[in-house]
């Protein structure tokens, strides 16, 4: 199965980061927002839902036709008759493409009327000649009758254009990235519908710089589109460790969300067992005898038609039985039941979690507590995320608070307030910085007493490491406002007396204003002849 990319070189590096202002837009961010309106505006009356498939598939097929037609120009230049034995591929990692399905010939036959029906031939013999990896996952409706030729052409086009002029690894690489962008600018587009298979960017970051998913099993019940799966690996790669150190595993009840994850995790080359049927993770459970070192989930917030009778005695409820009315806490519990005995998990949930005392759940979150597996809890800023607008928090669960070589926060849990944090990307929408995640997974780290990490000091208004004889105070509330305090002011230089004589003029004068208007007010009143 395809696996990683080679490491960048400087100048793929380079060529990778975003565009100085005022300069011509090239493979870079820049080049993938301006790609993503023009795209936009091809779709014409389609839905974003609709279009999304249309444009993601295709990308996907420029992204294998870029990796084969590469290694093939190679066989031809030493080996001709090898560059038409597929095991001559398969060996590289690379998917084998068919003729009639390969980018160039698409592009030469972008403007036929048939353009559609010659895409769904391409993706269906893709499909039967890498059976396992991409059977039933790619799209094959491009030449129904709702969809114009002409756009299909024209987009065609538009993507032969993503990473023209670099080498082929830094044009696969763009591509990668085109995708992911793609992904985000859908599921921004289609609001509540597109949170079900899209987590933020900067959520996931924040989930992966904490837990930092260097070595082991990596797992996510409700994978979506894959985006923690493509992050986890790209951290591995960017802090020099080896992609084959991670093992990737996920599970996806909606088939095209799982056929949206098997394909971005295809263009960016990582191997991966993604499995799916639509009972979901809690009735049945593809990997339920796997035990992961980090689990990764952004579950759908406060879902109510989960239940099922078979699930009464369910083992995995170790804590407690959720209620029949939201799953918030069967998540939790699915989570720490596949964690292994020195794993760690990143959860997302809606904040009532941290709070809720309906039914089960404040029993359920007690026991949760006394058992010492909630390691950390992070307040998120509102307007994070495209489908919701219910305010977020992140769980962080762990099987051992005393890790070989780390501090022993055993009986301790640590509350990090980040709601002041992130910045407005647009009116609705908020993004964590580079800096914010930052701060966060730092402030994390060295509570953990990791090797290299500074050393933790609570942060009044912004972190603190609480007993749980505290959190036992507090109700087992795990809201970190709550313990976190108020913010420390610095002291104003001016003396108290002088900054109120001064706010006592500026009172008296408001209130003098105030007078004459209403006077004035009066006396034209006084004056209307009716």
């Amino acid at each position: 199965m395809p696996r990683g990319r080679p490491r960048k070189d400087p100048e793929a590096a380079n060529a990778a980061k975003p565009a100085a202002k005022g300069k011509a837009a090239t493979a870079n961010l820049g080049f993938e927002a301006q790609m993503f309106l023009a795209a936009d505006k091809l779709r014409k009356n389609l839905e974003p839902s609709d279009y999304k498939h249309v444009a993601l598939g295709l990308i996907f097929l420029r992204y294998i036709s870029t990796a084969f037609e590469a290694h093939h120009a190679a066989l031809l230049a030493d080996d001709p008759q090898a560059a038409e034995d597929a095991d001559e591929y398969l060996a590289k990692n690379i998917f084998w493409v068919p003729p009639e399905a390969r980018w160039s010939h698409l592009q030469a036959n972008a403007r036929s009327a048939e353009i559609g029906k010659l895409i769904d031939a391409a993706m269906l013999e893709i499909e039967k000649a890498n059976p396992e990896q991409l059977k039933g996952v790619l799209p094959k409706e491009y030449g129904r009758p709702s969809l114009d030729s002409v756009m299909l052409g024209e987009l065609i086009d538009l993507i032969s254009d993503i990473g023209m002029g670099g080498s082929e690894d830094q044009a696969r690489d763009v591509l990668g990235r085109v995708y992911e962008y793609f992904l985000g600018g859908f599921a921004g587009s289609e609001g509540k519908r597109g949170g079900e298979f899209y987590t933020p960017f900067s959520v996931v970051r924040t989930l992966v710089a904490m837990l930092e998913p260097y070595k082991g099993r990596v797992y996510d019940p409700c994978c979506g589109s894959g985006g923690m799966f493509v992050q986890s690996e790209r951290f591995v790669e960017e802090h020099g460790g080896k992609l084959g150190d991670i093992a990737i595993y996920g599970q996806e009840s909606n088939h095209t969300t799982w056929r949206l994850a098997k394909m971005n995790l295809a263009v960016r080359g990582i191997g991966a067992d993604i499995r799916w049927n639509n009972e979901g993770s809690f009735l049945r459970d593809e990997l339920r005898d796997f035990r992961f070192d980090h689990i990764l989930a952004n579950p759908p917030f406060n879902i109510s038609d989960w239940w099922n009778a078979s699930l009464e005695d369910d083992p995995r409820w170790q804590y407690g039985k959720p209620p029949a009315g939201n799953a918030n806490y069967a998540w939790l519990q699915h989570i720490l039941w596949h964690l292994a005995p020195s794993g760690t998990a990143g959860v997302v949930l809606a904040n009532g979690s941290m709070s809720s005392n309906q039914n089960s759940e404040g029993d359920i979150r007690r026991r949760m507590v006394e058992a010492d597996v909630v390691d950390c809890m992070v307040a998120l800023p509102g307007q994070l995320f495209y489908s919701t607008q219910i305010p977020a928090c992140l769980w962080f669960l762990s099987r051992t608070k005393h890790p070989k070589g780390w501090r022993d926060r055993r009986g301790e849990m640590l509350f990090i307030d980040a709601r002041k944090l992130g910045t407005m990307v647009d009116r609705t929408r908020r993004e964590l910085t580079d800096a914010d995640v930052a701060k966060i997974a730092d402030t994390y780290h060295a509570w953990r007493g990791e090797k290299g990490a500074e050393a933790y000091e609570d942060v009044a208004g912004f972190c603190r490491s609480a007993t749980l004889e505290e959190v036992e105070s507090h109700g087992f509330v795990l809201t970190p406002g709550r313990y976190v305090g108020a913010e420390d002011l610095e002291e104003d230089e001016v003396p108290f007396e002088q900054r109120f004589s001064a706010l006592k003029c500026q009172i008296l004068d408001q209130m003098l204003r105030q007078e004459a208007l209403s006077r004035e007010i009066a006396q034209q009143l006084i004056a209307v002849d009716v």
